[in-house]
C-alpha cells in the first residue's frame, strides 16, 4: 500500500494527522535551526562576570556578544550604569522574556502529539461504527472477508496517530530540556554578575561580626 492508498483509506482524519505531522516537523526543524544559531558566552568572559560590573568599561566589553546570556548581561549592565538598584529583577525580566522566545511554538507541537493518538482512536471508532452499520444493514450475513477489510480500514488511523505522535512527543522532549539548560545558563549569569554586588550590600553588623562582640566582651 503506498501513501495515496493510505490517504485514501483511512478517510479525513488520516489527512488532519498528515497536517498534523507537516506542522510538527516544522515546528521542529525552525525552533532546532534557531539553537542552534543561539551563542553562548565564551569561556574566559563567564569566569569574569563577578568583576564586570566594576569595570569602567563594561558597557564596551558587553556589547558585541550575542546570545540569551549576553542579552541578560547587557541589560544589567545598562540598568546599573543608569542607576538601577534592583538588577536582580531586571535579569529575570530578561531572563523570562528571552525564555518565552525560546519556548515559541513548543505549547502547539504538545498540543499536536497528546491529540494525535486521539484523533487516530477517533477514526478507528468511526470506522467501526460504519462496519457494523453494514452487518446491521446486511442483517448479519456479511462476508468475513469484507468485514476484516472494513476493520482493518479502521485501524489505519490509530496506527497513523500514534505514529505521529511518538515522535513529536520526543522530540518535545529534547526541545523543551534545551530551553531549560539555557534559562539556567541565564540565571547563573545573572547571579555570577551580581556576586560581589550582594556581598558589598550586606548590612555593615553582617559583615563584621567580630566588632560587636568586642563591644559586648562576648556576652
Amino acid at each position: 500500500m503506498n501513501l495515496i492508498d493510505l490517504l485514501h483509506k483511512g478517510g479525513p482524519v488520516i489527512w488532519v494527522l498528515a497536517a498534523y505531522s507537516s506542522i510538527g516537523l516544522a515546528i521542529v526543524l525552525e525552533r532546532y535551526l534557531l539553537f542552534m544559531r543561539l551563542r553562548r558566552l565564551p569561556r574566559h568572559f563567564a569566569s569574569q562576570l563577578n568583576h564586570l560590573l566594576d569595570q569602567p568599561d563594561a558597557e564596551k566589553r558587553v556589547s558585541g556578544l550575542k546570545g540569551p546570556e549576553a542579552h541578560v548581561i547587557q541589560a544589567m549592565v545598562e540598568a546599573d550604569r543608569q542607576g538601577v538598584k534592583d538588577l536582580q529583577n531586571v535579569g529575570a525580566r530578561v531572563c523570562a522574556q528571552e525564555q518565552q522566545r525560546m519556548e515559541f511554538g513548543l505549547p502547539t507541537l504538545g498540543i499536536l502529539g497528546n491529540t494525535a493518538p486521539l484523533l487516530g482512536l477517533l477514526g478507528t471508532i468511526t470506522g467501526m461504527i460504519k462496519a457494523f452499520m453494514v452487518i446491521e444493514e446486511a442483517g448479519g450475513k456479511v462476508d468475513a472477508q469484507a468485514l476484516a477489510g472494513g476493520i482493518w480500514e479502521a485501524m489505519i488511523t490509530t496506527g497513523v496517530g500514534l505514529t505521529v505522535a511518538i515522535p513529536l512527543v520526543i522530540l518535545l522532549h529534547f526541545l523543551e530540556g534545551a530551553v531549560d539548560r539555557r534559562g539556567q545558563s541565564m540565571q547563573s549569569c545573572s547571579a555570577l554578575l551580581l556576586e560581589r554586588r550582594s556581598r558589598s550590600c550586606l548590612p555593615e553588623a553582617e559583615q563584621q561580626p567580630q566588632q560587636w562582640e568586642k563591644v559586648t566582651n562576648g556576652l
